[in-house]
């Protein structure tokens, strides 16, 4: 009876508190239904802008383009969240139906030649009375058609939308496969992948640290029902076959070619540069673990280090060096105060509030928490959300979601957005903790306060290799001194003491030539994966250790991301992607500079104005080279990258 009566709430509209997702009243059933009804809302919308008699103008046509499938966006915000949060069987089943579903949806607009004309008309005709937000919505979705191959022969046509179906489903199963081994990790060892780092550098058994690493690092490649050799391979493939079908000699050219680096050429130059820094620096610090290990009683004589050892003789190093104990550092950093330390932090900045939601729905009840957001003058920024501990369901590693996009709706009105922050994080954090959770703030920061109209180039809506910029200036203010006497507290009310963050501040290079190359050496293999161009004979194995040898990673070291367990290059959007960290690096950096060197101070809220109003409130609504050009009156400086990771003085 009461099933009967249910009301699927995705089509209705969300009696809820600023129009959170009601949580509570989803059913696992209620996802599908609505895809359908979405894509079905979506393909009318599309065909009424083919079958309008009048001649093409942004107003007919790309407004009405951008503003389509928003019953869909509203499904799949939930959808795609709720299922990396909070998987089930259940869950599993729905995604795998939805994916074909969508990917065959959005080939159907992609190779509808009669939107591409009226998008064509658009771009080709006069574009003086567009705003630059406008020009930049229609140069998109200009682009988009063309790469995506609307000028293609309809037998070609056919063969990418078979290769779309099943590229999205392998990479959900690639994804999916991850996380079954990553909980096999946790249940064989009794802690999970995201407290590795941590009990490498605390197990004193060699042995046992030998036999995490070989575990933590054979994930996917067990010969198991979860072995993702094949199925990465078959991804690999799959994109080649993609790319050459759309004119390029390789994945990777595909994937930049709209990216700010432009070409695969770029980014390997920017790559090779930074490794050879890199393996340099981690030599020097291997000879200073040497030391450590050779005066160490429990290792026999003549033991060298290797990968299992380096975490461990690193915190030896670091408390040699700097007389860091983690353990001392842990109890200022509760997960409440951190969360607090990003509120106030954005508050000293832009001058926005925060305030609890009280009763909101949420998906995990217990371990959600949903503030509302405010600016300065009291009106609503945004809904953000918080999901910090590990859970069984959860996939690894910490991410930012858009549940709802910001935009102005045709008729005027003001959506604004609804974000998440999920992390696997402890109660207590440690330093690289902290900075995850100021990261990740930073992109919803970027969400939060963005201003545009138009939803597919608000907020983080910018190139791949411009995104990360946003998240990781907001890491330099995670440990200034002034915010940390306002948030680093323990359990008893305790300020932090000033010598300990003298130690804090004084070692956050520390390690740096181990960090910077495990990061560079991972974007080198992504790219290297995507700018294969013959797949015969391809054994993972064999690839990664040609791949290792080539760019000179020490042997002390290996890669980040095994191809296996490569979660952002499979199911996370950064193939030949994963070189934007370091190419955003060089970016915020050398913006921070421009903090760091104020007569106010690195919360210098006229700078952070200018930030807010250049960067944030734009989205990808502008170049982001002329945004950067904008904010910093010339062209990037790497030098800030280069000194502040210690690979020059």
């Amino acid at each position: 009876m009461l099933s009967s009566c249910h009301t699927n709430p995705f089509l209705s509209e969300w009696d809820t508190p600023y129009g959170i997702p009601p949580y509570d009243k989803i059913k696992v059933s209620d996802y599908l239904p609505a895809i359908k009804e979405g894509i079905r809302q979506q393909q009318q919308e599309i065909d009424a802008i083919t079958s309008n008699p009048q001649a093409p103008t942004f107003e007919n046509s790309i407004v009405p383009l951008e503003f389509s499938g928003m019953l869909l966006r509203k499904v799949e915000g939930v959808l795609f969240n709720v299922s990396e949060t909070d998987r089930s069987d259940a869950l599993d089943a729905v995604v795998e139906e939805a994916l074909p579903l969508l990917s065959a949806h959005g080939d159907n607009i992609a190779f509808n030649k009669a939107l591409y004309e009226r998008v064509s008309a658009v771009y080709h005709g006069d574009q003086g009375s567009l705003t630059r937000e406008q020009q930049i919505v229609l140069k998109n979705h200009f682009e988009d058609f063309e790469r995506e191959g609307i000028g293609l022969p309809e037998q070609q046509q056919a063969r990418l939308r078979e290769i779309n179906t099943s590229l999205s489903t392998l990479t959900q199963k690639i994804g999916n496969n991850i996380l079954s081994e990553s909980n096999a990790f946790k249940e064989k060892f009794g802690f999970s992948v995201s407290d590795y780092p941590e009990k490498m550098t605390t197990t004193e058994d060699r042995a046992l640290r030998k036999a995490y690493l070989e575990a933590y690092t054979m994930r996917g490649h067990g010969g198991n029902e979860f072995d993702n050799r094949a199925l990465a391979t078959e991804v690999l493939k799959l994109r080649l076959e993609k790319a050459r079908i759309l004119g390029y000699p390789n994945f990777a050219a595909y994937q930049l070619s709209d990216k700010m680096a432009g070409d695969p050429a770029t980014v390997d130059s920017f790559l090779s540069g930074i490794m050879k820094a890199a393996t340099a620096k981690a030599a020097r610090e291997v000879a200073e673990m040497q030391k450590m290990m050779d005066a160490d009683p429990s290792v026999p004589a003549g033991s060298r280090i290797e990968p299992w050892d380096w975490w461990y003789y690193a915190e030896k190093v670091r408390k040699a060096n700097y007389a860091l104990d983690d353990e001392a550092i842990k109890p200022y950093f509760q997960m409440d105060s951190v969360r607090s330390g990003i509120f106030t932090a954005a508050h000293k900045l832009y001058g926005i509030g925060v305030e609890p939601v009280e009763n909101a729905p949420v998906y995990s009840p217990g371990n959600v928490q949903t503030w509302k957001i405010s600016d300065a003058d009291g009106s609503l920024l945004g809904i953000f959300t918080t999901d910090y501990l590990p859970r069984a369901s959860k996939r690894g590693g910490a991410w930012m979601n858009n549940v709802r996009d910001q935009y102005i709706t045709p008729d005027g009105t003001e959506v604004r957005p609804v974000i998440v922050n999920v992390g696997n994080l402890a109660e207590y954090m440690n330093v690289d903790q902290v900075q995850t959770v100021f990261h990740e703030f930073g992109h919803a920061l970027h969400g939060l306060l963005t201003k545009c109209t138009y939803p597919s180039v608000s907020g983080t809506g910018v190139k791949r290799d411009f995104v990360e910029m946003f998240s990781q200036i907001n890491e330099h203010w995670a440990f200034q001194p002034e915010l940390l006497a306002l948030y680093a507290r323990n359990s008893r009310g305790e300020v932090i003491p000033q010598e300990l963050v003298d130690k804090i501040n004084a070692a956050l290079n520390f390690n740096m030539g181990f960090m910077t190359t495990e990061l560079c050496a991972a974007s080198i293999l992504d790219m290297k994966l995507h700018e294969i161009e013959d797949f015969e004979g391809f054994d993972v194995d064999a690839f990664e250790a040609k791949v290792a040898a080539e760019c000179g990673l020490n042997p002390e070291i290996g890669f980040r991301y095994r191809t296996t367990y490569f979660n952002h290059i499979f199911s996370s959007g950064y193939s030949a992607g994963y070189y934007g960290y370091l190419w955003s690096e060089v970016l915020d950096r050398d913006a921070f500079s421009f903090f760091e060197a104020s007569p106010n101070g690195v919360f210098d809220s006229a700078l952070a104005a200018r930030f807010r109003q250049t960067f944030l409130e734009k989205g990808g609504s502008e170049e982001p080279m002329t945004l950067y050009k904008q904010f910093t009156g010339r062209e990037p400086d790497n030098t800030a990258f280069l000194r502040g990771r210690g690979l020059i003085d």
